[in-house]
């Protein structure tokens, strides 16, 4: 079973600490009054990889990265990802 079946067959369990809420609307820059839902939309994406690295998954779209303890389902952290600008 891959990382991301795992994590879509348990993501009723997704939930976040109350600072968690605050943390990802800071860091996606949104005010969804639904941060869980969000990242549960951006998971379920079909762009959306998720790999295992040790406690945690990693939830990996073009511009968002998502962290989630893999034991308890709380979202630790989202963020959006840094562009490389060229030179």
């Amino acid at each position: 079973m891959t990382d991301k079946q795992i994590l879509i067959d348990n993501i009723d369990s997704l939930h976040t600490t109350e600072m968690g809420l605050d943390r990802i609307r800071k860091n996606l820059g949104t005010d969804t009054a639904d941060p869980v839902g969000h990242c549960m939309d951006i998971i379920l994406s079909p762009g959306c990889e998720v790999y295992r690295q040790g406690k945690n998954f990693y939830c990996e779209t073009g511009t968002v990265i998502i962290t989630v303890n893999s034991y308890s389902y709380t979202i630790i952290t989202a963020h959006l990802k840094r562009t490389q600008r060229s030179t």
